[in-house]
Order: structure tokens, then sequence, then C-alpha cells
């Protein structure tokens, strides 16, 4: 027997927390709905939030954004107590005591009044674009017309759980790469503005000639010691976020596809672009959301805009009665297992099954795609720090050893 901690509620929206010994999670959750009791979580640690230090206050200065765990906890409280056939107001009023932030309290408050007012919940939930993305709002409206919203809340939670997954398994599969490259760089950084200096100043009062390897080090240590760099590298650095930001707003479409081109990382965008539009897609589809909808909804959130073009191909297609794999395979930026899966799908009527299984074939090769990278990134990394630091310790020992040809 072991012991689990929980929360739950009744049917008037009151909290109910305590612990329970259960052989399993299983039976918890039956013995508290035999109790009139209707499960929110359910776990062997404390469910209680923990408390922030209330000794120092600081200023807030705008407001914070939801943040995609909050939206995911959210929808998955949502969809249970709605399945559980608590009226939407009331599990509105649940989760406004259950939130764990000030912002998303603020956020469920108002749509909580919104939606007592009279008004539909998609509609309460676009009123808050920064929280509620149109994917979110569109995906709610179809379940309220269709009546399965609690059905439709269940196909976003592990849509947002299958985003928030492999976002977190990208970015912890960075991180020692990242840490790498700036212990190198403050490393690099160190010996030029530190080190190298106090070897010139002793090479400057031999007057000796020095190997070029030598001179090349103290003219970037100069560089970097320079009260020039001081203006320059912050000039430098803004150009290149100056011209970044033209590129990416004049010629988007030609950076997006010059990206899609690019050695290792051009494969590895590809597929999470593709993955992206077909878990998308599909989820709006089997969500109930009409096609044209559909569509629009996933061009207007394509973070690439050769995707986004070809949307509108299919778009212009699918209101002739054409298919979607046509207009896809001429924009050159599917592949052609995606575009072979999407054509099965039309053809046997499944798309949005279909969509759902490409979606999960490319997260996978996405997540491969990651360890590869970095599986090569970080001996790469090691070498070239390597190389650079040796260079710099080699070239000040050739200006040592160099010093035995001084005549004295």
């Amino acid at each position: 027997m072991a012991q689990f901690q929980y929360r739950a509620t009744d049917f008037q929206g009151k909290i109910v927390e305590g612990s329970m010994e259960a052989g399993e999670e299983r039976s918890v959750v039956e013995r508290l709905r035999e109790k009139g009791l209707i499960p929110l979580r359910i776990g062997a640690g404390s469910t209680t939030a923990p408390r922030a230090a209330k000794a120092i206050t600081l200023p807030s200065f705008g407001r914070k954004s939801v943040k995609t765990s909050e939206l995911l906890i959210f929808t998955r409280e949502l969809a249970t107590l709605l399945g559980a056939g608590m009226p939407l107001d009331r599990s509105l009023t649940t989760l406004t005591q259950l939130a764990q932030t000030p912002e998303l309290k603020r956020v469920t408050s108002e749509v909580l009044e919104a939606v007592r007012g009279g008004t539909a919940l998609a509609e309460a939930l676009s009123q808050h674009p920064k929280v509620f993305p149109p994917l979110y709002v569109n995906m709610v409206k179809a379940g309220e017309i269709g009546g399965v919203l609690d059905q439709v809340l269940q196909r976003l939670v592990e849509y947002l759980a299958s985003a928030e997954e492999l976002r977190d398994e990208v970015v912890s599969a960075l991180t020692y790469p990242l840490i790498l490259a700036g212990v190198g760089g403050v490393s690099v950084a160190i010996l030029l503005i530190f080190v190298l200096p106090k070897f010139a100043t002793m090479f400057a009062d031999l007057g000796q000639a020095l190997p070029l390897s030598t001179r090349m080090m103290l003219s970037i240590s100069d560089a970097c010691t320079s009260p020039w760099s001081l203006i320059g590298v912050p000039l430098f650095v803004g150009a290149l976020y100056g011209l970044y930001r033209y590129v990416s707003t004049n010629q988007r479409l030609a950076f997006d596809a010059f990206k899609l081109r690019v050695p290792l990382l051009g494969n590895l965008l590809r597929l999470t672009e593709v993955a992206r539009f077909s878990r998308t897609l599909g989820v709006l589809l089997r969500s109930g959301v009409p096609m044209l909808q559909a569509l629009d909804i996933v061009r207007a959130v394509a973070g690439n805009q050769v995707i986004a073009q070809a949307l509108s191909e299919v778009q212009v297609g699918v209101r002739e009665g054409a298919g979607m794999a046509g207009p896809l395979g001429r924009s050159g930026a599917f592949p052609q297992l995606a575009l072979q899966m999407i054509a099965v799908g039309e053809d046997t009527g499944k798309l949005d099954e279909m969509l759902l299984t490409t979606a999960d074939f490319f997260d996978r090769g996405v997540r491969n795609d990651v360890k590869r990278l970095t599986r090569l990134l970080e001996p790469a990394m090691i070498l070239i720090m390597g190389l650079v630091v040796g260079f710099m310790v080699i070239s000040m020992l050739m200006a040592v050893f160099s010093i035995n040809d001084v005549d004295f």
C-alpha cells in the first residue's frame, strides 16, 4: 500500500485535499468518486503548490504572460471537471481557486465573468489572445458547437503536452553545448583582455621581432582592449541584428527558403515544421473545425513562410475540390513520405488520423536528429575551443622562446 496525496472538488466547486492509502492511483480515483468528489490531481508527493516567500515584494512592471505549462494544467483540469459533469461556470470558479499564478487567476476570473454574462466560452477566451492562441479558441468553438467540449479539451491537452515535451527535449539536448560555448568564450575573452596585454608589455621592452602568430594574437588583444571596442562591438552587434530584422521582415519568404537549405539545420527545421503542421491540422480536423477554417488557422500560425505559401495554394485547391498533397508537393518543403501519407489519408477518408500519425513520425525524426546533432556538436566545440586556446598558448610560447635570440 502506498500513500497518495489528492486534490479533488465537489459539484459545488469546493476544493478538498488530503491523503489516502491505496495500491494504485485508479483505486484512489474510484474511492473519491464513490464519495461524490471529482479528482483533479493525484500523486505520491504533495499536491499543494509551494508558497512563495512573502517577506519581500518586488514591484511588478506590466503583466506577465501565462506559460505553456500553466495553460496545459488549466486545460487538463477544465477537461476533467467538464467530463465529470460539472457546469462550465462552476468549473471556471474552481479553476480560479486553483490558479497558481496571479496572471492566470486574473485571466480565469475575467473568462468566468464573461461566461456568466452570457458570452460563449470561445468568445471569452478570444478576449485574451496572448494566453489563448487562435488554435485553442477555434477548437473550443468547434467543441461548443458539436457539444463535445470536454473531448476537444482533452485533444488540446494531448496537443499541448506533445509540443511541450518536444520543446523540453530540444532545450535539454542543447543545454550542454551552450554551456560549453559560454565557458569557452569566457576563457578566450580572459586570455585576450587580461593575460596577453601583460605579454605585450614585456615583448615591447625587449624590442625583438616577434613571430607572425604572436603579432596576430597581440593585434587581436589590442583591438579587444581598445576604447573603440566599447563602441564598435555594440555597433557591430546592432548592425547584425538590424540586418536580420530587415531580411526576416522584408525578405521573409527568401530567408525562410534559405533556412530550409542550410546543411544539417535545414533538414531539422523542415522536419519540425512538417510535424507542427501535421499535428495542428490533424487536431483541428478531428475536433470538427471545417477544412478551410483549419487551413487558415494553420497558415496563420506557421513558423515558415514557405509552408504558409503552400497552404494558401492548398486553400485554393480545396475550394475547387482538389486534394492537399499536390499543392504541398509543389512547395518543395514537404518530404515525399509526408505527401504519401497525406494522400493516403485523403483517399481513405481518414485524413485527420494520417496527419496525426505523420506528426508522431516526424516528431521522432526531430528528436533523433537533435540527438545526433548534439553528439556531433559537443566534440566539435571541444575541438574548436582546444585549437583556439592552443594556438594562443603556442603563439605566446614561440615569442618566449624567441627571447633566446636577443643579444644582451
